[in-house]
């Protein structure tokens, strides 16, 4: 059953972990480490206050509508990596798909009901630090512009390609869901996953919900969550496989939506991540070579202790693109490593104004719940909402449509007039 603390106390705990270590290095790999509140699920879910706010993402830009659909993925040679006692490895992902004949059938929900209430009562500002009073948004009825299990769209030139995305710490899957269902709307297959015991809040088709572990060692914590993820990523890209043959991999074997199976490209499979998926994204192409292309927002390449990743080390032998805040961040020493060390292509970006979570949803949501100037301004930066998105989306298409399609990557050569908020680190 949930056994967390009482507010004051996560965020005491809180304090006294951050405290511990230097706050400074996690700028650019978390936006904030979590309470110790013990993993737990459970199927309970808070009500909804009748005064939030119902919010909206924006619409995808690409020419195809967008479905999409859940998966509960086991794996069975795999121990869950957070509790000795506790098997197999259990993930749950969202594949984003250019779709079709969508009329009539029901939205994507943005979270469900009891990830939704854990989101709001604890991940919201003791995680990610948003300044979102609780009840004042209603993250459930968040209106994706997804559709739920529509058909793959036909008609459309060849097999989709694969990006996988992976979220910073303390954050769930679905707070990339703006880049996500972009993505797909250019005809892409996108898979969104969830690191279980390590994301904030994991809700399976039962209704049990699982919660992070309490990091007592946050250096530690850190480079055990990365592991797994890598661990993770593999594990879905074999997944994807099954799938892909005309297996159904989802452990409760529910629908998958028609033309799915087949229409997957395994061939020109990319990653990106924000912050901590970032870094994930980095790893996952050292350890695995069926990854092609990748992208980091914001995210570090250095331990706590200011070490290098093995991977800034070494670098790359595939195209990597680093797209980072504005101003200050810990990513430096790291991302200058990485890109000294890299033999191939890649770039470092910079948008101008933005903050750490303006790759992120919050971009598109922190502007409608009516916060303070200061505190909007400290959660998303200076920069317009809508700029912010249209220029991000714009080099992460053009980034993937370059390296997984072949299509001219003039936009990734030079600053744009059309994007003068996107500058080029040299």
């Amino acid at each position: 059953m949930t056994n967390h603390l009482p507010r004051d106390g996560r965020r005491a705990t809180r304090r006294r972990a951050l405290a511990a270590c230097a706050v400074s290095a996690l700028l650019g790999l978390t936006a904030a480490l979590p309470a110790a509140a013990a993993p737990n699920a459970t199927t309970a879910s808070a009500p909804t206050p009748s005064s939030a706010r119902p919010l909206s993402l924006p619409a995808p830009s690409g020419r195809y509508r967008v479905g999409e659909v859940d998966l509960h993925l086991v794996d069975h040679a795999r121990p869950d990596p957070w509790h000795s006692g506790q098997s197999p490895r259990e993930l749950m992902v969202s594949v984003y798909y250019p779709a079709t004949h969508t009329a009539g059938r029901p939205a994507a929900p943005y979270m469900l009901p009891a990830a939704a209430a854990h989101f709001d009562d604890v991940t919201a500002n003791d995680y990610l630090g948003l300044h979102v009073p609780p009840g004042r948004a209603d993250w459930a009825r968040t209106v994706t512009h997804v559709t739920q299990g529509a058909p793959v769209a036909a008609g459309r030139p060849g097999r989709l390609p694969v990006v996988l995305y992976s979220p910073g710490l303390g954050e769930p899957r679905t707070w990339g869901t703006t880049p996500a269902a972009d993505l797909a709307s250019h005809g892409y297959a996108v898979v969104t996953v969830d690191h279980t015991y390590e994301s904030p809040e994991v809700q399976f088709p039962d209704g049990s919900l699982a919660t992070m572990v309490p990091p007592s060692d946050p250096d530690a914590f850190l480079r055990k969550a990365l592991a797994v993820r890598v661990a993770d990523t593999g594990f879905v890209l074999d997944q994807l496989k099954t799938l892909n043959g005309g297996r159904n991999p989802d452990a409760e074997k529910r629908p998958l939506p028609d033309r799915l199976a087949g229409a997957l490209n395994l061939d020109e499979v990319g990653m990106f991540g924000h912050s901590m998926g970032g870094t994930a994204a980095a790893l996952s192409m050292d350890a695995d070579h069926r990854i092609a292309a990748g992208l980091d927002t914001d995210g570090n390449l250095t331990y706590l202790d200011g070490s290098l990743m093995p991977v800034a080390r070494h670098g790359l032998d595939r195209p990597f693109l680093l797209l980072g805040k504005d101003g200050d961040t810990d990513t430096g020493p790291g991302w200058q490593a990485f890109r000294a060390h890299t033999p191939g292509w890649n770039r470092q970006l910079t948008l101008l104004g933005s903050e750490h979570a303006s790759f992120t949803d919050a971009e598109a949501l922190i502007p409608q719940l009516g916060l303070r100037p200061s505190e909007r301004t400290d959660d998303i930066g200076t920069i317009d909402p809508a700029t912010a998105i249209r220029t991000t989306e714009a080099y992460v298409s053009a980034y993937f449509d370059h390296w997984l399609r072949g299509r001219s990557g003039r936009l990734l050569e030079g600053p744009s007039a059309k994007y003068p908020d996107m500058v080029f680190v040299k």
